[in-house]
């Protein structure tokens, strides 16, 4: 059941690089069950619904609060891209979000506990799980092996032991599942009462159906493909906005070469929605989705597609042109894929690393050195660059765009293996004679 508050807070971990993101329909009352857990983080609370309603926040929370009015104040023609009456507004949050992590947990959704009774800290867990490696280039038998008391099964090989950067985190709950209608009208009182204690890595070339409501992502690798699509008001479909962007997110991912898992941590879910409201929401993807999953099983990202922004256009071109024929929705979709990303760099900017290129600078280090840390464009506009200097922007290595630097880079496990068998091997035999005299004695 929902746990209790905890009388000693937890030490907040990554406090400064997460924002915690929540749609919002009500008063978020249910934030006092979360509060040990997240009163240290910054929250980011989407308001879907009327704008003139205020919604209200438990007193001690550091939060900004968006509603429909600001959302097109920020976003003038381009707020067309973000959904309205559905959850899948809550992408708004990343777009304005400048830090490097986000969770993001529905409104409906407690602290579970586990089977010895204790409170789980979903967002420590989440945090682990992003901050270790992920492995999908080779299953390992024993679940994630970067967790404490765990390693990589005999026979995994190891060159490919380093694993690779984790972009997401996929939890999952206890009581309520989260069923489609038909499956929920066909087993109206079935509860999840299994806590596996488990944490997997989606092998590549594996889809899965990412659930919105208990999931964390690093914002910095794969942030631009985490848009859940048009969805609800005014659109033919709804409650498929999460499952849209993991399909995205997951093709993308195992085109870059970063990891998704799924698994721990667990949260509370205590309410069921109307299966009938959900069946006129859902009615259409369910149909679609038989050949919306088999496109993005065949989707090929092209060698060109270096970022998640490029591979993300490549997506919505492949939108277009393939699931345009299922029905026009798709093309409209495909076209806000595209806004979308165009949204995500105007308010996010990119960033270069000139340290390289100050010397080389026709105009000096100085000019350069005095625009950094801070939007540029003006002040490249202003001084009057010719065509092959414009050049060197975007298409050029003289001025590399920054690189992401993360904390669960590779490791060279072929070396290290190496390194410690050196002094074993350069005196084999006698080696080999006091493990024998060990075993004996």
């Amino acid at each position: 059941m929902a746990g209790a508050l905890v009388d000693v807070k937890p030490t907040p971990i990554l406090k400064a690089e997460l924002d915690i993101v929540i749609p919002a329909i009500q008063n978020l009352d249910f934030l006092e069950r979360w509060r040990p857990y997240f009163e240290p983080y910054h929250l980011i609370i989407v308001q879907d619904g009327d704008p003139s309603r205020t919604i209200k926040v438990p007193d001690g929370f550091d939060c900004e609060l968006y509603n429909r009015n600001d959302i097109n104040r920020i976003l003038g023609p381009k707020a067309s891209c973000i959904s309205f009456k559905d959850s899948a507004c809550r992408c708004f949050g990343y777009l304005v979000s400048k830090k490097k992590y986000i969770f993001t947990i529905d409104e409906d959704c407690f602290v579970a506990k586990d089977p010895s009774g204790k409170e789980i800290n979903a967002l420590e867990q989440h945090i682990k799980n992003l901050l270790n490696p992920s492995t999908p280039l080779f299953f390992n038998t024993l679940y994630d092996p970067y967790r404490e008391d765990a390693d990589l099964f005999h026979g995994y090989p190891f060159n490919l032991r380093g694993g690779v950067p984790t972009a997401v985190s996929h939890g999952l709950w206890l009581n309520i599942p989260d069923y489609d209608a038909p499956t929920q009208l066909a087993n109206p009182l079935e509860r999840n009462t299994r806590f596996v204690d488990a944490v997997l890595t989606i092998p590549k070339g594996t889809l899965f159906p990412m659930c919105d409501m208990n999931l964390a992502f690093n914002r910095e690798l794969i942030g631009p493909a985490m848009y859940f699509g048009l969805m609800g008001d005014g659109q033919p479909i709804g409650r498929y906005g999460d499952m849209w962007a993991g399909w995205c997110m997951k093709v993308i991912c195992d085109h870059l070469g970063y990891g998704v898992k799924t698994g721990l941590p667990y949260v509370w879910h205590s309410k069921a929605r109307n299966p009938f409201v959900n069946l006129k929401k859902e009615y259409y993807g369910i149909f679609w989705q038989e050949e919306v999953i088999p496109f993005f099983h065949f989707a090929v990202l092209t060698k060109e597609c270096t970022t998640v922004q490029k591979c993300y256009i490549e997506l919505s071109k492949q939108v277009k042109a393939k699931l345009g024929k299922i029905h026009p929705y798709f093309l409209k979709l495909a076209d806000a894929m595209v806004t979308w990303v165009e949204a995500w760099d105007e308010l996010n900017g990119k960033v270069y690393a000139v340290s390289s290129y100050l010397d080389n600078h026709p105009g000096g280090d100085k000019v350069v050195l005095a625009a950094t840390g801070r939007d540029a464009t003006e002040d490249f506009e202003d001084a009057g660059h010719s065509n092959t200097a414009r050049e060197l922007d975007t298409t050029s290595s003289a001025i590399p765009e920054l690189g992401i630097t993360s904390k669960n880079q590779p490791v060279d496990y072929l070396q290290k293996i190496k390194d410690l068998t050196k002094p074993i091997w350069a005196d084999a035999d006698t080696w080999f004679e006091r493990q024998q005299q060990e075993e004996e004695m």
